[in-house]
């Protein structure tokens, strides 16, 4: 995908790119496949912010993306269009399976109108379709990854994302995500072919604090500008260093930058090579 410049006409637009949405050819979504959402603004059943730094921004329809598949097998599907969804960084595409109903999945980078793709154990492995992860062959890049048996894709969905299959070995099958860490994953699991659409997506520049603002994103403060009574890093004249003999501190007295927070560790056992690159099993 191509990305537009802008003239520096204000300071602002001085470093601002944006996006050309030439592979775009739908402006307005399937409206059955919508719903509205209400923004929570970080706040809980309470009313009290529990996720600071949110609020605002444009008001967004939700599309409603399949990333199950599993009632649709060996059932084809033509790609109508190619559209925006303002709640994720790739782009998505309306499908209409031979059955007549049509549904909204997540597009690869060379997806175009007029594909056909399918869902099937063992479907032809080109871009668009989706198989089970053990009949994918090696070296394969894949995208909406199921990690457990008929839970749905939930890893490998932003923009320019892409695993890859690294061996087939009994039962599971081992890939490597986009974080470097390696994975075993049961091989009823499944996983489309290609890699996610809006690959330039990390070349954007946002260029000013009101594009932030738009996005729903409030502003951030550093510690260190704060009055001691606000955070751990604050107080002092001016811009003080952190002063802090543990190490830096979250607004909470917590250790922050750096420090270990998984806590998880029972599924530690499918982790192969960790991102660091140690390996445990």
């Amino acid at each position: 995908m191509a990305i537009k410049k802008f003239k520096p006409t204000t300071p602002g637009r001085r470093q601002m790119t944006g996006y050309t949405f030439d592979e775009l050819t739908a402006t307005e979504p399937h409206k059955a496949l919508t719903y509205y959402i209400k923004s929570n603004a970080g706040r809980n059943s309470a009313g009290r912010i529990t996720v600071r730094h949110q609020g605002g921004g444009h008001k967004k329809l939700y599309r409603k993306i399949d990333f199950f598949f599993t009632d649709k097998l060996d059932v084809p599907a033509k790609v109508e269009s190619i559209e925006y969804d303002p709640f994720r960084t790739g782009y998505i595409a309306l499908v209409c399976y031979f059955d007549g109903e049509r549904r909204y999945v997540l597009a690869h980078k060379d997806m175009k109108v007029g594909d056909v793709i399918v869902t099937a154990d063992n479907a032809k492995p080109v871009n668009g379709n989706r198989l089970a992860i053990g009949n994918i062959p090696t070296g394969l890049s894949v995208y909406n990854v199921e990690l457990i048996v008929n839970a749905g894709a939930s890893s490998v969905r932003s923009a320019g994302a892409s695993a890859t299959i690294v061996s087939q070995e009994g039962e599971y099958t081992q890939v490597k995500l986009p974080s470097g860490e390696i994975r075993r994953v049961h091989k009823k699991c499944y996983a489309t072919i290609g890699v996610v659409s809006n690959v330039d997506h990390n070349q954007i520049v946002i260029g000013k604090a009101g594009r932030s603002r738009w996005m729903g994103i409030r502003p951030t403060v550093l510690g260190m500008s704060m009055n001691a009574v606000d955070h751990p890093h604050g107080g002092g004249e001016g811009h003080q260093s952190l002063g802090q003999r543990n190490g830096p501190k979250t607004p909470w007295g917590k250790p922050a930058r750096g420090v270990k927070t998984r806590s998880r560790t029972t599924t530690d056992r499918w982790v192969v090579r960790t991102r660091r690159g140690k390996l445990l099993g």
